[in-house]
């Protein structure tokens, strides 16, 4: 694997997945940009994860990094893309977003007609040059956190790219959050990596696996 550890990382989000993939990536020793449309809640994780991380705004922080992990809802995406198009051409971007919603009993309800995924309509809206990867999205926050680093066997994180030279820089981010990258195929494979879908915590996998386990349901 080529390195590419000295591309500048931006989260974009800072929920709680947001939150856990910065958290994981400074324990990996790898550098973070926080951004939220809240400043101080990107100034106090940066402070409570140390000299690894540092605060921006949402501006400046993709305008600096030359990967953007989209810790935001599906429903936000389209507007930032088209809000901040001059900072985000050329980009690599991590697209861990699930189109869901809350239903009235409190479970999960797909926003978008089943046959869709959220990889592809995103990556129908990118700036120019700017290439998405499906990523980040298919443990809940408590397995993303947990599952970190686990040993002897890490946990797999599967990712679907259309663009094969971003497979590096997207690998590197997996493992220095401590997982297992596996990649799936293109991003018409998106749709088995969110929310219901096979390889998804919260549908058929029902769980974290190991490289050994995942090869036989890719």
């Amino acid at each position: 694997m080529s390195n590419t550890s000295n591309l500048k990382v931006a989260v974009i989000g800072l929920g709680t997945i947001g939150q856990v993939v910065a958290t994981n990536l400074t324990k990996g020793n790898r550098s973070v940009i926080l951004a939220d449309r809240v400043l101080s809640k990107a100034k106090s994780l940066a402070e409570k994860l140390g000299s690894l991380a540092q605060s921006k705004t949402i501006e400046a922080a993709l305008e600096d990094a030359d990967i953007v992990v989209l810790t935001i809802w599906f429903s936000a995406i389209k507007e930032l893309l088209n809000q901040y198009t001059s900072q985000l051409e050329g980009k690599i971007i991590i697209d861990p977003s699930n189109p869901i919603t809350l239903d009235e009993k409190g479970g999960f309800v797909k926003v978008i007609d089943e046959s869709e995924s959220a990889g592809q309509i995103n990556a129908s809206f990118l700036p120019k040059g700017a290439k998405l990867a499906k990523a980040f999205g298919t443990l809940g926050a408590a397995s993303l956190a947990k599952a970190s680093g686990q040993s002897p066997d890490q946990a797999v994180l599967f990712y679907a790219t259309d663009d094969q030279s971003i497979n590096a820089a997207v690998e590197e981010l997996i493992v220095d959050a401590g997982f297992e990258p596996l990649r799936v195929g293109a991003l018409d494979q998106s749709i088995r990596l969110e929310v219901f879908g096979e390889l998804h915590e919260f549908g058929a996998l029902g769980k974290t696996v190991t490289l050994a386990e995942a090869k036989g349901k890719i």
